[in-house]
């Protein structure tokens, strides 16, 4: 099959980009990372950059086959009504200073991607969330979001059970152990991967926040130790092999691999995007098999008799304008019928 004909049959999978500074000038990124897996599973990253007024074009960007949204900065708590939380001043201060790079809040991201979540649960879209993309999803839904997880867990629990959900020193090597629910996407993904009958895997993440309230729709699919949930999924919206896929992984399966290697650490690391891509190609083949393609119209005998009579009709007027010549006083009929024609299409 051509390059040409592929860009055409792919399924299209958004993405929303990320804003950094580069050169004193804003610029909109998205990790390799997840494009290089969507690419491999089948399917066609699409960035939607969270520009000014994106927001308003989203019906450009159909068809829309899926949507992974990933990383960024905090998403504005007022959207999830908490956007005083209990935290005092000084500790609002520390969490700004402490996490100066995702505390500045991006309304336009926040308010393009909280459309599309909402767009893929109305329409049963395919929808996988990793980092901030997983919060995006339990914010459209209902749920609500931890400010600070130093702040609002850490500093209540023994040090046995506080987490470092992040390692701004070591974002690709940083690990922290999670609890893997059973029969969940999740333990079925790594259950080759489990211990000693240990439902644990250690994975990387880099977040200071995370879910507070799980929406009810959802299932957690795993547990940090200090209780915070890893990941969840709609299960009456789970089934890739019928284009069914909700789900978000507070972790990062895509940054889990070995150092100065390719190699994951563990073969269920692919498997999200396996499976989202998976249904993103499921969900497409749908779409296309519902699609009303209209059939051309069939003419009974009669109105196939009159069409001929219309259009010889159309050959007698030309000869007579352009020629002169003259035609049998039978042909007058077939004049007439023409000139009703063109009468009643004026």
């Amino acid at each position: 099959m051509a390059v040409e004909e592929l860009s055409v049959v792919l399924p299209r999978v958004l993405i929303v980009s990320r804003r950094t500074v580069r050169k004193n000038k804003f610029v909109d990124f998205v990790g390799e990372y997840h494009l290089d897996l969507i690419v491999s599973y089948g399917a066609v990253p699409v960035i939607v950059p969270r520009v000014s007024g994106v927001h308003m074009l989203l019906d450009s960007f159909e068809p829309i086959h899926g949507v992974l949204l990933c990383e960024g900065e905090d998403i504005d708590p007022s959207l999830y009504n908490d956007e005083l939380s209990n935290l005092s001043v000084e500790e609002l201060e520390e969490i700004r200073r402490l996490h100066a790079s995702d505390t500045a809040i991006d309304k336009e991201k926040d308010t393009i991607e909280l459309r599309l979540a909402k767009l893929c649960l109305e329409r049963n879209i395919p929808y996988l969330g990793i980092c901030r993309g997983s919060q995006v999803l339990n914010v459209a839904c209902g749920g609500t979001l931890i400010q600070d997880i130093g702040k609002e867990i850490s500093k209540n629990l023994p040090e046995s059970q506080r987490v470092v959900h992040m390692d701004y020193d070591n974002y690709d090597g940083h690990r922290h152990v999670i609890e893997v629910v059973e029969e969940t996407p999740l333990h079925h993904w790594f259950k080759d991967s489990l211990e000693d009958e240990k439902m644990e895997i250690s994975v990387n993440s880099y977040h200071h926040q995370g879910v507070k309230k799980l929406a009810q729709r959802f299932v957690p699919m795993a547990f940090a130790p200090d209780g915070l949930v890893e990941g969840f999924y709609d299960p009456d919206a789970y089934n890739p092999a019928e284009g069914k896929f909700i789900m978000g992984l507070q972790f990062h399966p895509e940054r889990m691999r070995q150092e100065d290697s390719d190699e994951f650490d563990y073969p269920g690391c692919t498997f999200a995007y396996q499976e989202f891509v998976k249904a993103v190609v499921a969900y497409q083949k749908k779409l296309l098999s519902t699609t009303t393609i209209q059939k051309p119209l069939k003419l009974n005998q009669e109105m196939e008799k009159k069409r001929k009579i219309i259009v010889r009709s159309f050959s007698l007027a030309r000869d007579l304008y352009e020629k002169g010549r003259t035609f049998q006083p039978s042909k007058t009929s077939d004049l007439d019928v023409g000139a009703e024609f063109l009468e009643v299409h004026e």
